[in-house]
């Protein structure tokens, strides 16, 4: 009886520590619905401005300054970088009309990688954070301090940007060209600004997850190609005018990947986001928490 207690708890501490890791693929995954809603298009480099927002704080805490200031800080930078992306590799090619932003996007993404090789090197670094070294116990569960400040940093950006559409003018002119962005200029509202400012925030959220996961693992030029890839997985899976089904599937699919990794193997840990991926490109394209697109003929 002890030991099946044992492997209990066990399972439970991989599906809550990959859980609470898994509000940081929500966060990234949240990212991609801000920019899908106000322009109908996704930075496939979101990765890289998560690294490159790990590296930008990294960078600002080598100075000397307080923790959360380098932390607003390179959410500063991601912000202007979100912008950035927006305004050179996407709004040419949504003017002519075609899918070019999709390759585009991924090329600022390659050049941002290797911008960081460059200038910070290919070694993975430790990101110095104000964390106490031990953990929190939960009926035999324990939860280090860094999982407890992604999961809340996720939750409490995620709630301010939803508050700021809902309660501020900026926010609901973005809703605005969201919904529709002829009726939107009609009423005054400029839709290229909405839009721009949409990657704006999308790039700031990027930085700061960076900033929280990197404690949690570590900050490198690797660290972008896995992250976008799982957060591009929640984000089809949840349906991307979903923010709520955003958590749930980041949330899942963290435990299911901790899970995977402990009872299979650690070569196993990757596969279900690719799985969920697949079945839901092939099964609910709209995502299991999006709505049906019905198309007037």
């Amino acid at each position: 009886m002890i030991i099946l207690d044992a492997k209990y708890i066990a399972l439970a501490q991989m599906a809550v520590g990959g859980g609470l890791m898994g509000m940081a693929y929500a966060l990234v995954a949240y990212g991609f619905q801000l920019t899908y809603a106000a322009g109908k298009a996704v930075n496939f480099g979101q990765g890289e401005l998560v690294m490159l927002g790990a590296f930008a704080g990294i960078s600002l805490a080598g100075t000397g300054l307080p923790y959360w200031v380098s932390v607003l800080g390179a959410m500063v930078a991601g912000a202007v970088l979100g912008w950035f992306v927006e305004r050179v590799a996407v709004r040419l090619a949504l003017k002519q009309h075609n899918e070019g932003w999709i390759l585009l996007t991924i090329i600022v993404g390659l050049f941002a990688l290797s911008s960081v090789e460059n200038i910070w090197g290919r070694d993975d670094r430790p990101f110095p954070a104000p964390w106490p070294a031990g953990a929190l116990d939960f009926f035999g569960i324990s939860v280090t301090w860094p999982e407890l400040a992604i999961a809340m940093g996720a939750m409490g950006i995620m709630t301010l940007v939803e508050l700021a559409k809902r309660y501020t003018m900026a926010g609901i002119a973005v809703q605005a060209v969201s919904a529709d962005p002829e009726a939107a200029e009609l009423c005054g509202v400029r839709s290229r600004s909405a839009i721009s400012l949409s990657w704006a925030v999308s790039g700031a959220a990027a930085a700061f997850a960076g900033t929280v996961i990197g404690p949690v693992t570590t900050v490198g030029p690797t660290m972008a190609a896995a992250l976008t890839l799982k957060a591009f997985s929640v984000a089809v899976v949840a349906g991307l005018d979903s923010g709520f089904g955003l958590v749930i599937a980041g949330i899942a699919l963290g435990a299911v990947e901790n899970l995977s990794g402990y009872v299979l193997g650690s070569g196993w840990r990757e596969a279900p986001g690719l799985i969920l991926l697949i079945l839901a490109l092939a099964l609910r394209p709209q995502g299991v928490f999006g709505k049906k697109i019905i198309r007037k003929v």
